[in-house]
């Protein structure tokens, strides 16, 4: 399964986003659905350059204590057979003044895939945000991502998030892979995006652009398509 390029088949979402709680009671149950032109994620395209269909549900207690589940088609030939990744996560979060905290949890999970390899991940994760400014870790707990002997692998956040005139939320974010394992640090790489959304109608919509240093070709037979490429990403989305 070398040929599946499982050393770059990194799948998920960006972060966990934190749930509003409900000021009638210490429960509250969100869900979310959305529509993206491409579904990449630390920079690298998981649908081959194909729209996604994601949704997700999350459970909050007042307490800080939060759980949920989202999900994403994905490509076939780049996840080890599998056409759709579930993500399973929880954790607690609070503020102190300005300053934010989160840790958790979060489970990458790909029914359906080959045997022989496994591409099922876990990791662990500790954020904090001060105003407009965001530091996230994610510690991996087993091979990330099928490549051998990787656990202990890194991938670090920084974001930015700025609401512009109009109520346009601008974004910002550098992340950084680092791989462990003896001889996986050729594979540490760099990735960016800057975004822009807007809430309409009840519906939020959004333009990004993303892009890295590393490249990925696609797995897919006759296609000549980087991966990790720079690209537009359109979205239309609506939590309920």
């Amino acid at each position: 399964m070398k040929k599946l390029y499982a050393s770059l088949a990194l799948a998920g979402i960006v972060c966990v986003p934190a749930v509003a709680m409900a000021a009638d009671g210490p429960h509250t149950f969100t869900g979310n659905v959305g529509i993206y032109s491409d579904y990449s994620f630390r920079g690298q395209s998981q649908t081959d350059g194909e729209p996604a269909l994601q949704g997700g549900f999350d459970y909050a207690h007042a307490s800080g204590v939060y759980l949920g589940t989202w999900l994403s088609n994905v490509d076939t030939n780049f996840l080890n057979g599998s056409n759709l990744e579930w993500d399973i996560y929880g954790g607690y979060s609070g503020s102190v003044g300005d300053l934010g905290y989160n840790i958790g949890l979060l489970k990458y999970y790909y029914p359906g895939q080959f045997s022989g390899l496994n591409i099922d991940t876990l990791e662990a994760y500790a954020g904090v945000t001060y105003k407009w400014f965001g530091l996230k870790a994610s510690y991996n707990l087993d091979n990330y991502f099928g490549v051998a002997n990787s656990d202990g692998t890194v991938y670090w956040d920084a974001s930015f998030n700025y609401e512009l005139p109009a109520k346009v939320m601008f974004t910002a974010h550098y992340g950084w892979t680092k791989y462990a394992g003896a001889g996986n640090s050729a594979l540490d790489y760099d990735d960016w995006k800057v975004g822009v959304t807007k809430e309409f109608g009840g519906f939020n919509f959004g333009l990004a652009y993303t892009d890295t240093d590393t490249r990925v070709p696609s797995p897919k037979p006759g296609s000549t398509e980087d991966l990790a490429d720079g690209r537009w990403i359109v979205s239309v989305g609506k939590t309920f």
